[in-house]
């Protein structure tokens, strides 16, 4: 290969994935039917909470995790570790669906680490239970299948 691969780009001209994806986020074959993506617009942070449950409601952690991502990108520093812990208990609950034990127990640990982190201070709860929510991610950790998140 003579160079990187021209891929598509956002008007920042950041990378994009143009091939469509199924409900777990793996990259299907080009001109395949693919769940429709999330938009890359962090939302605020009741609406991306229900868009969020909504979503792992339809068995798509994946399309989850990218709307708290992008919340968590935009949020204030005070709030990030609460954002991107939910962020990493969906990429956790992805791993699992698709089959990856090792990569799950990794990402839901990470996930509780941060949430543990956020609720030892005084941010902004939104109506979550950060301890509640770790403390689940460290037993869903353990168990052969991780059950719903109690987002």
């Amino acid at each position: 290969m003579n160079g990187p691969v021209d891929r598509p780009r956002d008007p920042a001209g950041r990378p994009r994935q143009d091939r469509p994806r199924d409900a777990l986020g793996r990259p299907l074959p080009h001109g395949a039917e693919g769940v429709t993506p999330e938009p890359e617009v962090a939302l605020p942070p009741q609406e991306a909470l229900a868009r969020a449950r909504a979503l792992l409601a339809e068995g798509r952690p994946f399309s989850a995790h990218e709307v708290l991502e992008a919340r968590w990108k935009d949020a204030p520093a005070q709030e990030r570790d609460l954002w991107q812990g939910l962020a990493q208990l969906c990429v956790g609950l992805t791993h699992a669906a698709r089959g990856n034990r090792a990569g799950a127990q990794r990402l839901l640990a990470r996930g509780a680490e941060r949430l543990e982190h956020y609720a030892a201070g005084t941010g902004p709860r939104h109506g979550l239970d950060p301890a509640a929510l770790a403390a689940w991610a460290r037993s869903a950790a353990a168990a052969e299948v991780p059950g719903d998140l109690p987002l």
